[in-house]
């Protein structure tokens, strides 16, 4: 049971440390349309992938303070999920340099706080 849920991350992993672009479907400000929470950063997908839930990797948009429909930034770390299979891409501007754990639970507390998680990041292993 430990493997499978650890697995759920690997799909998002691979893009650590690389430019995506994303889609963002969930503005800044914009209300969540079923549970009806306020997205306090800008949330979405990467185009052309899919997540185990079928759809496209999730991502947070981090240091942008305007809602936006489409960036392209840089992953610096996977939002994983322990009891959930859907993990979440951490997304920042390149010239932003880097955002530490504590920031990064900070912004995401809006949603992740309804999920047990870690923040998987790069690695030399």
């Amino acid at each position: 049971m430990q493997d499978n849920t650890k697995q759920s991350g690997n799909y998002a992993t691979q893009f650590i440390g690389k430019e995506v672009e994303i889609i963002i479907d969930r503005p800044l400000h914009s209300k969540h349309p079923k549970y009806g929470f306020v997205y306090e950063i800008n949330y979405g997908f990467i185009p052309n992938t899919k997540a185990p839930d079928g759809e496209g990797i999730d991502a947070y948009l981090l240091g942008i303070d305007d809602p936006v429909e489409t960036y392209t930034g840089k992953c610096i770390a996977v939002v994983h999920r322990l009891n959930d299979a859907d993990d979440k891409l951490v997304v920042i501007p390149v010239s932003l340099g880097d955002v530490d754990d504590e920031e990064i639970r900070r912004s995401t507390h809006f949603q992740e706080q309804f999920f047990t998680s870690e923040i998987i990041r790069e690695t030399d292993e």
